[in-house]
């Protein structure tokens, strides 16, 4: 029953909780339910964790024998239709790695982001031209077309901010970000500008970590914390490397990087302060 697919969206991940939900609110186990559909318990358990496809009669059969009613069962075959369509992203596939699709729909989901940065400005806050000097030292060998579809792809993401839904912004950033040169001056200072004029914003706050704050809880490197408004859905946390990431929702681990973010605000410059900083660091380009 393995089937191949891109990474799962949101709304497929919280349909499978939701089907997991089900199913132990109706007192049925594993067995019973792949028993249902005359399958593998290791199916029910991947179609709960969304790494294979909620087949519509699949989803139906167990609904029914959950006990669901048929109002309730339309509504559920609805969302799976909805969460089955590829999102924006789809279309950028072919410069978009399995790995980074998945934080592409949280990212687009979330009602709250909270991140560190201590290499470089966040991707929904970056300029074109910030971004495109970047892109080219990451991927020197792509040609022109493939440079611009991933610079069209990061600015792409940047559309959540204009929702009228959109997320609550909470980013640290450590003060070498404002200091190493990205593209030349020009390039720098319009960088700086929209930092400036994102974080006027009522659901945006930044906070720039100074060296003079020493030693603080984030040195080990950069990671983003989204929050979800399914509830569902626990908070995610997102680490990468070089060639892959890490997402990490169990709750002890979670709550360290949350514990980590509350500890670094405090050593931070506090937000009211941030438009100061930010234009002082201007200044030096």
């Amino acid at each position: 029953m393995a089937e191949s697919r891109s990474a799962p969206t949101v709304g497929q991940i919280v349909l499978g909780l939701r089907l997991r939900d089900l199913r132990e609110q109706a007192g049925r186990s594993f067995e019973e339910a792949a028993r249902v559909l005359s399958v593998t318990t290791s199916t029910v358990r991947r179609m709960e964790k969304a790494e294979v496809g909620l087949r519509p009669l699949y989803v139906r059969a167990l609904l029914e024998s959950y006990g669901v009613e048929k109002e309730e069962i339309d509504a559920f075959l609805a969302l799976v239709e909805k969460a089955g369509k590829p999102g924006w992203w789809h279309r950028f596939r072919s410069v978009l790695p399995d790995w980074f699709s998945l934080y592409v729909s949280l990212e687009s989901e979330a009602s709250l982001i909270r991140s560190y940065e201590p290499h470089c400005v966040p991707g929904l806050l970056q300029t074109e031209d910030y971004a495109r000097a970047l892109l080219r030292t990451g991927f020197p060998g792509a040609d022109d077309e493939e440079l611009d579809r991933r610079v069209a792809l990061r600015m792409g993401r940047q559309q959540l901010l204009a929702k009228p839904e959109a997320p609550r912004l909470w980013m640290v950033l450590d003060e070498q970000v404002l200091r190493r040169p990205v593209g030349g001056a020009d390039v720098m200072r319009a960088q700086i500008d929209r930092l400036i004029e994102e974080n006027a914003k009522p659901n945006v706050s930044l906070q720039v970590m100074p060296f003079s704050a020493g030693p603080h809880p984030g040195m080990f490197g950069p990671f983003q914390l989204f929050r979800f408004s399914y509830p569902e859905l626990p908070d995610v946390v997102y680490t990468e490397s070089l060639t892959g990431a890490v997402y990490i929702d169990e709750r002890p681990e979670v709550t360290a990087y949350l514990e980590a973010l509350d500890r670094m605000v405090t050593q931070a410059v506090p937000v009211q302060e941030t438009e100061r900083v930010l234009r002082e660091m201007r200044e030096r380009f």
